[in-house]
């Protein structure tokens, strides 16, 4: 191969459900001459050490210096992809194997008619998405793509949270906990808590409450361009989770930092998607 093309691949824990569209994938890599990597985890998890193939590389790095991550899984496979290539130009190419997949770019059953064929040929359009920034102290920062989320741990007691923007406190409730969200993210956790969905495009991000022990706690939007504080005014170290993986925890009197970041990683769309259609198409067939 001249000038060699690679794609990073990413999949999720239920490896038989993507087999499917794994041999298409080699397939459309063969016939487009793009490899495919697939790090230690991916390697042994498909069960690919065996292959002697010049499209697959097994056991490979995870490197920025790629044209494309396929993800083959639900939301959280997505944005473990959109993480890894955040701040880079690196478009991520979802296929939905999860339950909602609010973030894929195509359905399974839409492989007939836009295959990967199309995906390794670049024929698709870039969003680029917002992310928060989380400084958590001691040099640590964390990027979360949909949402930063604070809660009680598990037999404690309710939590006493507040938030601030700007070195102004707006509000202090007792609550189970607190989630700030991106517009990407809006639609999931924060929805459940009965924030507002924003839509893609919107330059903000939201806070909303875990179930708040107050008739008056509301969501905010807040700027892009302002600092939101969240500090622990309990007496119980509370646990932090970005994405909705486990990231930590604030002690009791410490606060973190978070802050919008635009344009921080890509997603690759099929020409024609808009949010709306999205979210009618999405959430309509979870209440079918």
């Amino acid at each position: 191969m001249s000038a060699e093309r690679q794609v990073t691949v990413l999949t999720h824990r239920r490896p038989a459900e993507v087999k499917a569209a794994l041999a298409l994938l080699i397939a459309a890599a063969r016939e487009a001459q793009v490899k495919l990597r697939f790090d230690p985890e991916e390697t042994e998890k498909l069960g690919l050490e065996a292959i002697d193939d010049e499209v697959v590389v097994t056991n490979a790095e995870i490197v920025d210096d790629v044209e494309l991550c396929i993800a083959l899984g639900g939301d959280g496979t997505i944005l473990r992809g959109l993480r890894r290539y955040a701040r880079t130009d690196v478009p991520v190419f979802a296929v939905n194997h999860g339950e909602v997949g609010f973030l894929a770019t195509l359905e399974p059953a839409d492989l007939d008619e836009y295959g990967f064929d199309r995906a390794l040929a670049g024929d698709f359009e870039i969003l680029r998405m917002p992310a928060i920034t989380v400084d958590a102290g001691e040099n640590s920062s964390l990027l979360a793509i949909n949402d930063v989320s604070i809660h009680r741990k598990i037999g404690a007691r309710v939590a006493q949270l507040a938030y601030g923007v700007e070195g102004e406190e707006v509000g202090s409730v007792r609550c189970d906990g607190l989630v700030v969200c991106t517009p990407a993210g809006s639609t999931g956790y924060n929805l459940a808590n009965g924030g507002p969905v924003m839509a893609w495009g919107v330059e903000g991000f939201c806070v909303s409450f875990i179930a708040p022990h107050s008739l008056t706690a509301r969501a905010l939007v807040v700027s892009p361009s302002d600092c939101l504080s969240l500090a622990n005014c309990g007496s119980d170290s509370v646990d932090v989770s970005i994405d909705g993986r486990p990231a930590g925890e604030i002690a009791p009197g410490a606060q973190i930092y978070a802050r919008f970041e635009d344009g921080a990683a890509c997603l690759a769309q099929v020409p024609g998607w808009s949010f709306y259609r999205r979210l009618r198409v999405k959430f309509g067939r979870l209440s079918s």
